[in-house]
C-alpha cells in the first residue's frame, strides 16, 4: 500500500511537471493587436484573455527561474532568454527576479540585475549597456485609469521606460512610467523617479531631485 502511494504521488508530480512544461512551451504572438494598443499608450481593458495568457505564462517562467539554483547558470540563463525579449551576452540577473510579459523587456551588454528586480513591461523598457541595478528596484511602465469604476473594469494604459548607457541605479528605487534616464546617471538608493533624469547628473528623493552634476567634475 506504501508503494502505491508513492507511485501515486509521482504520477501526480509528473503530470504537473508535463503541464508545467506544455505552458511555458506556448508561444505567445506579441502582435496580437492587445499589445499593440497597450505598447501605442492607448487607453485599453487590460483584462483581456490574450493578456491574461501571458501573464500567467511569465509568471510560471519567471517561479521557474527563481526556483533554479544560482549554480546552474546555463539553465537559468536559457530561462532568461526564454523571457526576456533580447539581452546582452554578458549578464547577471539575481533571483528573485520578475515581470509581467518579458517580450517587451530588451538589454544591453554587461547588465547587472540584483535580487527582487521587478519588471512591469507592458510597454518596451529599454536598458542600455554597463547597467547596474540594485535589490529591490522596480520599473513600471503601467498607468490605471484615475476613476475607479474604470480602473476596476481594467482601464490602463501603458507608456515606456528608456536607461541609457552606464547608468547605475541604487537600492529601493522606483522608476515610473514614462521616464528616461540619460546616460552615466546616477539614481540614489530610495528614490522615486517620476521625470527624464539628465545624462551624467546624480539624482535622489522622493520624488527624484538633482543632487549635483557629473559633467562639471
Amino acid at each position: 500500500m506504501h508503494n502505491i502511494k508513492i507511485r501515486a504521488t509521482l504520477l501526480h508530480d509528473y503530470a504537473i511537471l508535463c503541464n508545467f512544461t506544455r505552458k511555458m512551451q506556448e508561444t505567445i504572438n506579441t502582435a496580437h493587436p492587445d499589445f499593440t494598443r497597450l505598447r501605442s499608450g492607448e487607453w485599453m481593458n487590460g483584462f483581456t484573455p490574450v493578456i491574461g495568457k501571458a501573464l500567467s505564462r511569465c509568471e510560471d517562467l519567471c517561479f521557474r527561474l527563481n526556483s533554479t539554483l544560482p549554480s546552474r547558470s546555463e539553465e537559468r540563463a536559457n530561462l532568461l532568454h526564454e523571457i526576456i525579449g533580447s539581452i546582452g551576452q554578458r549578464f547577471v540577473i539575481h533571483s528573485p527576479f520578475h515581470c509581467d510579459f518579458g517580450f517587451n523587456i530588451h538589454i544591453g551588454e554587461n547588465f547587472t540585475g540584483n535580487f527582487n528586480l521587478t519588471i512591469l513591461d507592458e510597454a518596451d523598457v529599454t536598458i542600455g549597456d554597463n547597467v547596474f541595478i540594485g535589490p529591490n528596484t522596480t520599473i513600471c511602465t503601467i498607468i490605471h485609469d484615475y476613476d475607479a469604476e474604470k480602473r476596476n473594469e481594467g482601464i490602463m494604459r501603458a507608456v515606456p521606460v528608456v536607461i541609457e548607457d552606464d547608468v547605475w541605479i541604487a537600492t529601493d528605487v522606483v522608476i515610473l512610467p514614462g521616464v528616461t534616464i540619460g546616460r552615466g546617471a546616477i539614481i540614489g538608493a530610495g528614490s522615486i523617479v517620476t521625470k527624464d533624469v539628465p545624462a551624467k547628473s546624480v539624482v535622489a528623493g522622493n520624488p527624484a531631485r538633482l543632487i549635483r552634476n557629473l559633467k562639471d567634475t
